[in-house]
């Protein structure tokens, strides 16, 4: 993946740099021997595995600092290294997380408590998400019985996630893990859902990433948390007028589909489509810690 945008910080060298994060490690260290990484959320933003132009300014910091609310709110295993803040460097602060280097686990943890996005197609199509068999006649938005785990498969670098059953999850980390995951999803996936409910938002679908810590093998939340990148939130008072407002990146999702056929370089992105993304992230940090 191109490094093209990450920071050059003096003292780290940079390990990854995938669509919109980049991680770096102490000089002379990989992401397999660091006790440590650092985690920048950069201003990029991507759509249909698509890195586009141009990048969400702010986008960085909003969602960093909404992953560190969350994790707070919900008194979540935190991954944040020890004096984090005072160790960040400057020229990243605000928008950097100093965290544990975890082994993270090869799996996707999609929660879903609406039916939409990828998992409406896959519903049409066969009448189930994830080998999850739902009721018949649902339409896009609608609200499932209750919550449903969909996990996925994270595909080696340069290929797609894919859609997988529990079961695949048990052969890719083993029953214990994949169970581990699978409840600690749905609880913090139930946890969130309430939170945004109190500030008249729905919370859709989320997917989370867990890691094993390497001292005590402890299951920790990993990466972003609950953030409009990795969530779709509706307002509630729209959805129940039957208008689906989204406080997410659904609003390039929705352009560069209209836009777009798939096939060659995506377009720039319009400086309106940018500046409403923008609004809409910083509007969902103001409505959910007022």
């Amino acid at each position: 993946m191109t490094a093209a945008g990450a920071a050059s910080l003096p003292g780290w060298d940079l390990a990854y740099s995938g669509k919109v994060r980049d991680l770096h490690v102490p000089e002379g260290t990989t992401l397999g021997t660091a006790p440590e990484m650092l985690m920048v959320a950069s201003d990029r933003v991507s759509a249909f595995d698509q890195v586009l132009d141009p990048a969400i300014p702010g986008k960085g910091e909003l969602l960093t600092t909404l992953t560190r609310w969350w994790i707070r709110r919900l008194g979540l295993p935190d991954q944040l290294a020890p004096d984090a803040d005072a160790r960040t460097p400057e020229a990243v602060r605000g928008r950097a997380m100093l965290v544990r280097t975890l082994d993270m686990l090869p799996v996707e943890c999609v929660v879903r408590g609406r039916v939409t996005g990828s998992g409406l197609k896959e519903y049409r199509e066969v009448g189930s998400i994830s080998g999850v068999v739902l009721p018949e006649g649902l339409q896009d938005g609608d609200a499932l019985p209750e919550p449903i785990y969909t996990p996925a498969w994270k595909a080696p670098q340069g290929q797609h996630d894919e859609n997988v059953s529990f079961e695949r999850t048990v052969d890719l980390v083993g029953a214990e893990h994949a169970e581990g995951i699978r409840a600690l999803s749905l609880s913090v996936f139930a946890q969130a859902a309430a939170i945004a409910a109190e500030a008249g938002l729905v919370l859709a679908d989320t997917k989370f990433e867990f890691g094993v810590d390497r001292a005590t093998g402890e299951l920790v939340l990993a990466d972003e948390v609950l953030t409009s990148d990795s969530s779709r939130y509706w307002d509630a008072a729209a959805l129940a007028e039957g208008r689906v407002e989204s406080f997410d990146k659904q609003i390039v999702r929705d352009w560069l589909a209209a836009h777009w056929d798939g096939q060659g370089e995506p377009p720039v992105l319009p400086d309106d489509v940018v500046a409403r993304t923008s609004a809409r992230y910083r509007e969902l940090i103001e409505r959910l810690t007022a």
